[in-house]
C-alpha cells in the first residue's frame, strides 16, 4: 500500500525540525495551506498534525522506551530515530492506529529515507516495544533513586535542567501541572479580522463545518471546538486569524486610542500589530518594525488580507539607537524570548533551549527595552512583554533597565484590559501583586505570558 501521505508529511516535518532547526508549526502551516497538487486532504492533515506534535512533546519519554529496546546500538541517524519515534508514538499513544500500520510504515519510512540497512532494526525495535509496553508501566522501568527532576523529566518529557529550575521556584504539584499542560493540545483560539463582519463570518464557518464557541477570557475571541481542518479558506483570505488569548490580551494593555503615534518594535508575525493598528485608526501610520525583512514581508501580506491599512513596515535592529526623530505615544516591545510559556504550542523549543541561552536573551531584551524607552513621549506608555516564564527575561530585565533609566515607573494595565474581558471582575486573576500581567498555562488555559506597562515618572522627569 505504500506510506500514507500523513506519515510521510509528519516524517518530512520532523526531519527538518531535527536537522535544520525549523519550527514545526511554520512547516505544517505552509504544507497544510498549499493548493493545487500540493494540497493535503483534511484527514491526512489531522493525522500529520497529531503525529508531529505528539512525537515532539513526548520525545524524551519515547526515546527512553526505545533505548531500552535498542540494547546498546550505536547512535542512530536522524532519519532512523524519527522513524522509530513516529512508530513508538502511534503504538503507545494512539489507540485507533493498528499496530501493524504503525510498525510497517515506520519501516517503509526508513527505507524511503535511504536507510534501507536500518529497516530490520526499526522493525525489531518496534515489535519488541509493542510487546513490552503491555507488560510494564513506565514508573517500574525508571532506575531506583532517580532525582525528582530527572524522574519528572522522563515521565513528562522535558529536559531535566528546565524541570530543575522550575522546582526551585514552585512546588512539585505546580511543576507537574505545568509539565502536563505543556504536553496537552493547546486550545485553538483566534479572532476575526473584520469585527463588523463577525456574525457573517461565524455563519460561513459553521456552514463549512467549523464549530466554535466563545473563548474563556476575551469578549471577541473565538475557540474552535471541532472542524479545524475546514478553517484553511478563512485563514488564507484573512477573515480569521489564530492567536492565543494571552497574546491577544497584551495589545489591550497599551490602551491605544485613535490618533496615538504607535511603534510596534518587534512586530512580526503581526497578530498584535493588527489589533494596535485598528485601535489607532484614524491617525498617524503605525510603525511596525522587525529585524528580519522576510518576516516583515509575510506580515505585510497578512495585514493586507485582513484589510488593515495605515501601517509602515521597517526593518531594523532595535538593539541599536532607533532612527526616529519624533517620540511615540504608545510602544510595544514584544521581545524575542525563550518561549517557555508556549511549550505546548512549540514543543521543539524544549529540546533546543540551553541554560546559557537565557543570559544571551536577557542581554538583548534589556537593549531592546532601553532603546524603546528613549523614544517614549511624555505622558506615553510602553508595554514590555514576553511569552517566557523565566525571571531572567522578565523581572530581571525590568529591574536592570529601570535601574539604569530611573525616569520611568511600572503601572498596571488592568483598567485597559478589564473592558475587553467577558468577566471584567476576572482581570485580577491576570495580574500579580505588583501589577504585572502574568498568565500560567495550567491556571489560565492559555500560553504563559509576562507583560509590564511603563510610563514616564512625572515626579522624576523623562529620562
Amino acid at each position: 500500500m505504500g506510506i500514507s501521505p500523513a506519515r510521510r508529511l509528519a516524517f518530512d516535518v520532523l526531519l527538518r525540525v531535527e536537522t535544520e532547526a525549523a519550527y514545526a508549526s511554520e512547516l505544517l502551516h505552509a504544507r497544510l495551506n498549499a493548493t493545487g497538487q500540493a494540497a493535503v486532504q483534511p484527514t491526512d492533515a489531522a493525522l500529520a498534525t497529531e503525529l508531529v506534535f505528539g512525537a515532539l512533546r513526548w520525545q524524551r519519554r519515547l526515546d527512553f522506551l526505545l533505548d531500552r529496546q535498542l540494547r546498546g546500538k550505536s547512535p542512530l541517524d536522524p532519519e532512523v530515530r524519527i522513524a522509530l519515534r513516529l512508530g513508538a508514538y502511534q503504538l503507545l499513544c494512539l489507540t485507533r492506529v493498528p499496530a501493524r500500520a504503525a510498525v510497517n510504515e515506520s519501516v517503509d519510512l526508513a527505507k524511503a529515507a535511504r536507510k534501507r540497512s536500518a529497516a530490520g532494526l526499526v522493525n525489531a525495535v518496534l515489535r519488541r516495544l509493542e510487546l513490552a509496553q503491555s507488560q510494564a508501566d513506565l514508573a517500574s522501568l525508571l532506575p531506583p533513586g532517580l532525582p525528582l527532576a530527572e524522574r519528572l523529566g522522563i515521565t513528562h518529557s522535558h529536559p531535566t535542567w528546565l524541570v530543575q529550575r522550575w522546582l526551585a521556584r514552585w512546588d512539585e504539584s505546580r511543576v507537574t501541572a505545568l509539565l502536563s499542560a505543556d504536553n496537552s493540545t493547546p486550545p485553538l483560539v483566534g479572532a476575526f479580522a473584520y469585527p463588523e463582519r463577525r456574525e457573517t463570518t461565524l455563519e460561513a464557518m459553521r456552514r463549512a463545518g467549523v464549530e466554535c464557541e466563545p473563548a474563556p477570557w476575551l469578549l471577541h475571541a473565538i475557540a474552535i471546538t471541532s472542524g479545524a481542518r475546514h478553517l484553511t479558506p478563512f485563514l488564507r483570505r484573512g477573515a480569521f486569524h489564530l492567536q492565543d488569548e494571552a497574546s491577544q490580551m497584551v495589545a489591550h494593555l497599551l490602551g491605544v486610542h485613535p490618533g496615538h503615534r504607535v511603534l510596534d518594535l518587534c512586530a512580526a508575525p503581526g497578530g498584535k500589530t493588527l489589533a494596535l493598528a485598528r485601535a489607532a485608526s484614524p491617525g498617524p501610520p503605525l510603525i511596525a518594525a522587525d529585524l528580519h525583512l522576510h518576516r516583515l514581508r509575510a506580515m505585510r501580506r497578512r495585514l493586507a488580507s485582513a484589510g488593515v491599512a495605515g501601517v509602515r513596515h521597517l526593518a531594523l535592529d532595535a538593539s541599536q539607537p532607533l532612527p526616529f526623530s519624533s517620540r511615540f505615544d504608545r510602544i510595544l516591545v514584544d521581545a524575542p524570548c525563550s518561549g517557555t510559556g508556549t511549550l505546548a504550542r512549540n514543543p521543539e523549543i524544549r529540546w533546543r533551549l540551553q541554560p546559557r541561552d537565557l543570559a544571551a536573551l536577557r542581554a538583548r531584551q534589556a537593549q531592546l527595552l532601553a532603546r524603546a524607552l528613549e523614544r517614549l513621549a511624555p505622558g506615553g506608555r510602553l508595554v514590555y512583554s514576553t511569552c517566557s516564564l523565566e525571571p531572567e527575561e522578565n523581572e530581571e530585565v525590568l529591574a536592570a533597565v529601570l535601574a539604569s533609566r530611573p525616569g520611568f515607573r511600572p503601572v498596571s494595565g488592568a483598567a485597559e484590559l478589564g473592558p475587553a474581558l467577558r468577566d471584567p471582575a476576572g482581570v485580577a486573576r491576570l495580574f500579580d501583586s505588583q501589577g504585572r500581567f502574568r498568565t500560567f498555562p495550567p491556571d489560565h488555559g492559555a500560553d504563559g505570558f509576562f507583560a509590564v506597562a511603563l510610563e514616564p515618572d512625572s515626579s522624576a522627569g523623562l529620562a
